[in-house]
């Protein structure tokens, strides 16, 4: 019986390497991101302090809380039909051009990848960089001591920013995950809306004090 990481990771694999595996879609014909969703400076209240990161899937935002009722809002890619999310949990670690690590189950799936990974230091994977489809850095989520599996991560797509297509996390344009990145530190907090809730009411009230766990989910080493 595979574990619950295998398969969780497997789904993660299917999205990631799509570009890898010669799956071109419809989408790949614009090849930067909406303007609609370039980062900015906005007015508006939250119920959260500075500092911290709220994501409105909805409306395919998320923003850092800054002082005098600002924040940076950033255009992000959410999860598709099925893999939506919404909780509250702390940034618990932050890279630099990840690596990645398909799992064993996506490896027998998809012979056709190994010709892209290498050894690693922890297993087969693929060095981060350019092509590497979690980008230029990543934020990895936790509660307590337990990795939640979502990660706020770039993209080497960025025409799906504004879009419902990821198997979870949140993706930024390589760009403004490196702005996020400098800005959040190790410990932040991180607040994920229900889908139809405004942003402003970002409060445990908002989102619930317990990680809703979608139906699938992704994971990123």
């Amino acid at each position: 019986m595979p574990s619950r990481r295998s398969v969780i990771a497997g789904i993660c694999a299917v999205s990631l390497v799509s570009g890898l595996c010669g799956c071109v879609t419809a989408q790949q014909t614009a090849r930067s991101a909406d303007p609609a969703f370039a980062r900015t400076v906005v007015s508006q209240q939250f119920r959260e302090p500075p500092g911290t990161v709220i994501v409105d899937p909805g409306n395919h935002f998320l923003y850092l809380v800054q002082n005098n009722g600002q924040a940076i809002r950033y255009g992000v890619g959410v999860g598709g039909e099925g893999f939506g999310w919404s909780g509250t949990a702390t940034i618990h670690s932050k890279q630099e051009w990840p690596d990645w690590y398909p799992p064993p189950e996506m490896l027998e799936r998809k012979p056709e990848i190994r010709e892209h990974m290498v050894q690693l230091p922890s297993g087969l994977g693929m060095h981060g960089g350019p092509d590497n489809p979690l980008g230029s850095r990543a934020l990895y989520l936790w509660q307590g001591n337990k990795d939640t599996l979502y990660r706020i991560h770039g993209t080497n797509e960025p025409w799906t920013i504004g879009q419902d297509v990821s198997s979870g996390c949140i993706r930024m344009t390589n760009d403004d995950v490196v702005d996020l990145y400098s800005r959040a530190p190790v410990g932040a907090k991180v607040v994920v809306l229900r889908t139809g809730a405004p942003a402003a009411s970002a409060s445990p009230s908002a989102t619930g004090s317990v990680w809703r766990q979608p139906r699938a989910q992704l994971a990123v080493r």
